[in-house]
This record gives structure tokens, C-alpha cells and sequence, in this order.
């Protein structure tokens, strides 16, 4: 650039005006791009945007060597004797072309437009939809709808979908979307919202592209509640065809309920299901029975009830208690296949009780083949396939596998992390089982399983004061006593170990036997083991699939009793 131009240039503040239009234009990017995409706008509107803000940089040149902003304000600046002419003006369009050239190239070549995500293995995690609704109380019903979007997408074929457990960690959190799709490891995020009044409802969803936060898709859907399941269906084919995939083929259609108020009672079952404790297993039971109630024929409820029935029973006071609500949840989950023999709750609730309640290894293998091979993107499925059938038949590498397989598709997931860490212990591999139940407890630090996994797994590493210490994190009574028991005894401190074992025998004898039975044989007392397996079997103790595999038993390997006890339990031998 001649020297006078580059003086007069400076003199008239030009390159001053081009920075202040730049910090602008960068600003005015912001706030339009989540603006077009909360109106739903279509993404060209952005292109435009910065196609626009790219032309005012060479008029911003022109209009800041034209005038200057002085103390008296906007006045001409006085022309230059050394620069003028016609070319003066291609010079300055120049300059402002070439200002706005990095910004261009960064927008349409460096970031680029948006696009399908990889063929090579496409991938999404479904969020769950924000409530809308005016008195914000239908947060149950929002998440419902996610998750039944997240389930019709996980049977499309060539298409890894995140588990639920890890997609609704991030309820509430207002983490960047690209964030969430690294932690993920997947592709694309669908995000949405649901506003629900009266018998209407809105559901409004978009589709991201994790690696560069551009919208692939968005659309927004108004129903009476009645039509909510066609929003879903539509909303899934959306979503596959913006990603160039296909339906999986010879799909049965499911059976829905023609009753609002029906998938709201299931949605609210749903909800307090996945909370994971007791008094929210009974919320869900009412839950899910008021549903049958209006409508009995709908085969999702009866499944999650047979699950929800058989958590309350599991812990109740008397062994008759415990039986009868066993068979109400078998009878549930037998109800669901009846009904929706295409419907993959029915199959994977029957097949986890027929191994806990029947120990009917085949009928529950069979059961979840089969709800795998209708969806195999169900994190759940895998954990509980690989705990109820392949640990206890002794097909531990494979259990391992089909865990693993569950940390995969929901890497979020505290029971599939916990459920890993102990088959690996089964395995004798303490140091991964170690990570994995270490992960679980970061993931979810008060939960009932991974604490007192931890717990066997540093006494099987000799390492009794640290188990102490990681059996007092498990929020279950019963598992933190059996779990300190052990650790006392390892410690030497018998006599407070055998107080805590009666006191397992007082107040868990009819629900706690096999816990009762693993305590004594890991203190050597092999009678009482013996005689707490036999009252765990009469009692049918839904630990005892686990008793091949247990390593707490190990004492009691050889002995004729166990082999019998194998044999009556229809196991493989040792």
C-alpha cells in the first residue's frame, strides 16, 4: 500500500471503524444464530446474515474515510490532495472485501454448511424435552415423550443410540450441545420441548449436529393429546431420514392406547420407576395399575408393572408376602407378551423374572433373545440379560461382553458400570472390577449395588479396612450390614462381626437369606451357610441365581450339599 494512502487511511481512523464493525458483526452472529434456531427459522436466514454483515465492511470503509466523528459530531472529513480519483474508490471496496474475506472463508469453508453425520457410524442421544406447560407439572409427561422417541430410534437399523440413564443426566444442565455429543460419542443430538394444556399439547423438536452445533432439522407439532403418538412416530421418521437411514424391516406395530389420561398414568409410572428406590417402585405400581385400570388391554403397563411389582416384593416383610407379590409380577409380564407379542418391555421383563423367580434358565434366555432382537439399542437389556441368564449358567465372558455392551450404548449408566464391575470380580479381575464400580459411584454416589460390590471386591483383594469403608456408602441396609460384617471379620474384630450377622438373621430372615448365607460362608462357618442356602431356596431368594457364580461361596465349592443345590436349581455343575 503507498505510503500517503496508508498515512491518510490512519489519519481518517478506517482501520479503527473496521475493528468496531468486526467486534459488532461477531456479536450480532451470536445473538442471531440461537435466535433463528429458537424461532425454528430455516438455516439459510444465518447465510444471509453473514453475507450481509460481510457487504458492510467495504461500506463501512467508504462512510469512515467519507466522514469522522469529532467533539461537534459527524462532519466531513476534509478531502486529501494526494489520494483521490476514481480509483480511490476500488481501493476502498478492496480494503473492505478483504476485511471480510477471513470471516467468509471461516463461515462457508472452514465451518461449513451442515450435513448428515458420518455414514460411518451414525450416532444420536436423545435429550430429555424441556415442560413448557404453564404450571411447569408435566416434567414426567415431557420426559415420557422423549424416551419413547429414543426407544422407536433405537431399532433403526445402522443407528447407535445413547442409553436413556446416560441422555437424561443432563436434565437440567445448560451444557453446551457439542460438550454433551464428546461425552456421549455420538454424532447428532435431538433436544425439544412439550407444552401441554388441557387435552392440547406441542411438541417441538430439533435435530443437531454435535461436532459443529449447526440444526440439521427442526419442526413443531400441535395435537390434541389423543394424537401424541403420531407426533412421536413422526418426529422418529424425521430424524432418520435427516440422517439417510432406514426403518429396520417386518417391525410388528404396537398396540397403543386410545385413552389420554391412560399414557399419562404410564408415562408417570415410567417416572418414578427409573428413580430407583423403594417408595417410588410402589409410586410406580399405582401408577401403572390405575392406567390398567382405564384401559387393561395396553400391554407397556402390564410390563412395567410385573417390573415395579416384583422390586416391592423383593423387599417385603414376610416370606409369603414376598411369594405372592413374586407371582402378581410374573403374572404381569406374561400378561404384557399376550397382549403386544411385538412389544420389547413384555419379553425383557418376563425373561429377568423368569430367571429371579422361576429359574427357568431357557424360557428367560429365550425371552431376551427375543426383546434384543426386536431392539438391540437397550442399554437395560443387555445388563439384565447378562446378570439373569449368562452369569448364573456360568457364561462369563460373554456376561462381561454383553455388560460391556450396556456401558456402551449408556456410558452414563451407574447399574450397567455396577453390574460390570461385578462380573469382573465373578472373573477374578478385582482391578477392573475396581474401575468399573469406582465409575458407577462417581456416576451415582448413593445407590444400593455399587458400594457393596466395591466392598467384596477389596476383601477379595485382602484389603478388609478399605472395604469397611466402601460398604458404609451403600444406602441398603442390608447390604452395608452383610458388607461390614465381612469386613470386621477380615479385621479381625469377630465379635463385632457375628453381632452384625445376627442382626441380619433378625431382621432380614425372610428377604435377606441368601445375604444371610454368603455372610457366614465368608466367615468360614460352613453349617450356617448351608443352612441359610436351604432357607433361601425354600424361600425361592432372588439372590440365588447368583450362587454358581459367587465368589462369597467359594468356601463351600466341593461339598455334596452344593452340587445338590446346583442340580435342584437346574445349574450347570461346577
Amino acid at each position: 500500500m503507498p505510503l500517503p494512502l496508508y498515512s491518510e487511511l490512519k489519519r481518517r481512523r478506517v482501520f479503527r471503524a473496521l475493528v468496531g464493525y468486526g467486534v459488532a458483526a461477531f456479536a450480532v452472529l451470536q445473538i442471531i444464530e440461537p435466535v433463528v434456531h429458537g424461532m425454528h427459522w430455516p438455516d439459510a436466514v444465518v447465510s444471509y446474515v453473514v453475507v450481509a454483515l460481510a457487504v458492510g465492511f467495504p461500506i463501512v470503509v467508504t462512510l469512515a474515510w467519507i466522514f469522522d466523528v469529532g467533539a461537534a459530531g459527524i462532519e466531513r472529513t476534509p478531502p486529501s490532495a494526494s489520494v483521490r480519483g476514481p480509483r480511490l474508490t476500488l481501493v476502498l471496496v478492496g480494503i473492505g472485501l478483504l476485511a471480510a474475506a477471513p470471516g467468509l472463508i471461516w463461515y462457508f469453508a472452514v465451518r461449513g454448511r451442515p450435513r448428515a453425520v458420518a455414514a460411518v457410524a451414525p450416532s444420536i442421544a436423545v435429550l430429555p424435552f424441556a415442560d413448557m406447560s404453564p404450571a411447569k407439572d408435566q416434567e414426567y409427561f415431557s420426559d415420557g415423550v422423549a424416551e419413547e422417541i429414543l426407544d422407536a430410534l433405537a431399532q433403526v437399523e445402522g443407528l447407535r443410540v445413547a442409553g436413556r440413564t446416560s441422555s437424561f443426566s443432563f436434565k437440567g444442565k445448560s451444557e453446551d450441545l457439542r460438550s454433551i455429543g464428546e461425552k456421549l460419542n455420538v454424532g447428532t443430538i435431538l433436544e425439544g420441548s412439550v407444552r401441554k394444556e388441557g387435552n392440547q399439547v406441542r411438541i417441538t423438536a430439533q435435530l443437531v449436529n454435535a461436532t459443529d452445533g449447526f440444526h440439521l432439522w427442526s419442526e413443531t407439532y400441535n395435537r390434541e393429546l389423543t394424537g401424541v403418538f403420531a407426533a412421536q412416530d413422526e418426529i422418529s421418521r424425521a430424524v432418520v431420514d435427516a440422517l439417510k437411514l432406514r426403518l429396520m424391516p417386518a417391525q410388528q406395530p404396537r398396540r397403543r392406547t386410545a385413552n389420554p389420561e391412560v399414557y399419562n398414568e404410564y408415562l408417570l409410572g415410567k417416572q418414578f420407576f427409573h428413580r430407583l428406590t423403594l417408595d417410588n417402585y410402589r409410586r410406580a405400581a399405582a401408577a401403572f395399575e390405575r392406567a390398567l385400570a382405564l384401559d387393561p388391554g395396553f400391554a407397556p403397563a402390564w410390563a412395567g408393572l410385573g417390573m415395579a411389582t416384583f422390586w416391592v416384593a423383593d423387599v417385603a416383610d414376610t416370606t409369603a408376602q414376598i411369594s405372592a407379590g413374586y407371582e402378581r409380577a410374573l403374572a404381569a409380564a406374561e400378561k404384557a407378551v399376550a397382549l403386544d407379542p411385538g412389544q420389547v418391555d413384555g419379553y425383557a421383563a418376563r425373561g429377568f423374572l423368569r430367571s429371579a423367580i422361576r429359574w427357568d434358565w431357557e424360557g428367560a434366555r429365550s425371552d431376551f433373545e427375543r426383546a434384543l432382537a426386536l431392539n438391540p439399542g437397550v442399554a437395560e437389556n443387555h445388563q439384565r440379560h447378562a446378570v439373569a441368564v449368562l452369569a448364573p449358567l456360568g457364561r462369563l465372558r460373554d456376561a462381561i461382553r454383553e455388560a460391556q455392551k450396556a456401558t456402551e450404548l449408556d456410558p452414563l449408566s451407574a447399574i450397567a458400570w455396577s453390574s460390570l464391575g461385578r462380573l469382573y470380580w465373578i472373573d477374578g479381575q478385582l482391578g477392573p472390577a475396581q474401575a468399573a464400580l469406582e465409575r458407577s459411584l462417581r456416576i451415582l454416589p448413593e445407590q444400593n449395588y455399587a458400594a457393596s460390590n466395591l466392598a467384596i471386591t477389596l476383601l477379595l483383594q485382602k484389603r478388609p479396612l478399605e472395604a469397611l469403608a466402601a460398604a458404609e456408602l451403600s444406602t441398603h441396609d442390608l447390604f452395608r450390614t452383610s458388607g461390614k460384617a465381612m469386613a470386621l471379620h477380615d479385621l479381625g474384630r469377630t465379635d463385632e462381626a457375628r453381632r452384625l450377622a445376627e442382626e441380619m438373621v433378625t431382621r432380614w430372615a425372610d428377604g435377606g437369606a441368601f445375604q444371610i448365607a454368603e455372610t457366614y460362608a465368608w466367615f468360614g462357618d460352613r453349617e450356617r451357610a448351608f443352612q441359610w442356602l436351604d432357607r433361601a431356596y425354600a424361600q425361592h431368594d432372588s439372590g440365588l441365581p447368583y450362587l454358581r457364580s459367587d465368589a462369597l461361596l467359594r468356601s463351600l465349592h466341593g461339598d455334596p450339599r452344593f452340587a445338590a443345590l446346583l442340580r435342584n436349581m437346574k445349574l450347570p455343575p461346577e
